[in-house]
Formats: C-alpha cells, structure tokens, sequence
C-alpha cells in the first residue's frame, strides 16, 4: 500500500519535497494521488508534503469550539499537530457520518512555504500554524501532471467549500477527473483567532 510504503519512506518524501526527486519527467509536477470520498480523487503537489501516516483514532484529542472539521490535535514527534477531516471540510460527508469504521486515520502532513512567527494556540483558534494533518479515506499513488494541464474546473462540478482551496483540475488521458488542491490555501484556511 503507498501510505504504509511513504509512512516507512519519508526520506524519499523530504527528498522530493525538497526537488531532489530520484526520477523526473522533463516537464512535469509530481503530486500525491488520494481518495476523498465519494467519487472525489484529488491530488496536492509532493512539494507541500512532509509525511502521511496512519495516526490511531483514540490518539487525536478533540478540541472543543472549533469548526466541525477539525478533528483535533495529535502529538507528532513532540509537537502539537492539528489534525483536519479533508472530506468534510471541501463539502464532502464527514468521517464520522460515514459507514465505514477505522481504527486508524490515514493523514497527509502538509507544510506552509510561508514563515509564521507563532505555532501557539489563542483563544481557542489555530494561530500561525506551519504544519497540518489532513485526514483522506485513502492514499493511491504518485502522478505526475504538467502544470500548464491544470485546468479550472466548471462550477457545476464542485462544490462552495472547494473553491478556496482548489488550483483546478487535471482531465487524464483516460477522461478522469482528479481534483488538484492547494496545500497553502487549506493551512490559511484554518480559523484564526478573531481580532
């Protein structure tokens, strides 16, 4: 399975995400290929990603008066990481309505190409936050996509809460439709402490 061969492999990870990848196309971006839910296969630029693993459903500590999406925090290698239900939060149904049962959350670690000067928590707001824990139904594989390819997607086809978070969409050579996020809009889309 390629979370359990990235969880074991995130020095391949970091070397790719640091554009030292062990294979490249000559013209091309290489993305995380994954499964929301539903019908919904996405796909976030290696190049914002730290790590997926499997992070067990009773490690993650629910924090109160956040939004639904949040499904709290976990400790990741001393720190404090905020774990986010992707599905729920681009509109899809979230984990906790869904039928299937999971002992473990398989999440992708994103990071901010951005500087923050804080990673506390105020008020009860995520503030300043430079990593985040997405939650997916499950990783697929790597692909790689010529950036010019991306197109914006009709409105039609997505849904409100997608939009902020969406760099368009790539149409494979086999007319499917993967959903290409952005990793920097979803870590500034996280509350913020109000002013």
């Amino acid at each position: 399975m390629v979370s359990e061969f990235l969880s074991g492999n995130t020095t391949l990870l970091n070397q790719t995400a640091n554009n030292t990848p062990t294979h490249q196309t000559s013209v091309g971006e290489q993305f995380l290929r994954f499964h929301l839910g539903g019908e919904t296969t996405a796909l976030l630029p290696v190049h914002q990603m730290t790590e997926v693993l499997n992070i067990p459903v009773n490690q993650i500590v629910p924090i109160p008066h956040l939004p639904g999406w949040v499904m709290g925090v976990y400790n990741w290698r001393g720190e404090i990481l905020w774990i986010v239900d992707l599905g729920h939060l681009v509109g899809l149904t979230p984990l906790h309505q869904q039928e299937i049962s999971h002992s473990t959350y398989t999440t992708i670690v994103i990071h901010s190409q951005q500087k923050h000067t804080s990673k506390k928590r105020l008020g009860g707001q995520i503030t300043g936050s430079k990593m985040l824990g997405l939650v997916v139904e499950k990783v697929e594989d790597m692909e790689w996509c010529n950036p010019d390819s991306i197109e914006s997607p009709p409105l039609s086809a997505v849904t409100p809460e997608l939009v902020p978070f969406l760099r368009g969409y790539w149409m494979k050579s086999n007319d499917e439709m993967l959903v290409v996020l952005e990793g920097e809009a979803i870590i500034a889309g996280m509350p913020k402490p109000a002013v």
